[in-house]
């Protein structure tokens, strides 16, 4: 017998959580997408931990546009193929 359990859904329950985001398993086409989509899911005092096989400086100059002071970041690691930005959700 198979029971069908509906996935959870998040529910935010502490403003400092720290979520992964691993942009390498995320089509290149859809990554900036994704990663809009996931930053935008943030609440103020949360965070993103990026992961990317490169550096990603024209993402970069999007989120200044898109968020200007809503939104700011540490390189956790910036090696070549290994990049971990932290993103700090603040409104």
């Amino acid at each position: 017998m198979t029971t069908n359990i509906p996935p959870q859904p998040h529910m935010h329950l502490r403003a400092d959580a720290t979520y992964p985001f691993d942009a390498r398993g995320v089509a290149k086409r859809f990554r900036h997408a994704a990663i809009f989509g996931a930053l935008d899911a943030l609440h103020s005092g949360e965070a993103m931990d990026f992961i990317n096989d490169h550096d990603p400086l024209p993402l970069l100059d999007q989120l200044r546009s898109r968020y200007g002071e809503g939104i700011d970041w540490v390189y956790l690691e910036r090696a070549p193929h290994m990049i971990r930005i932290r993103f700090n959700k603040k409104d």
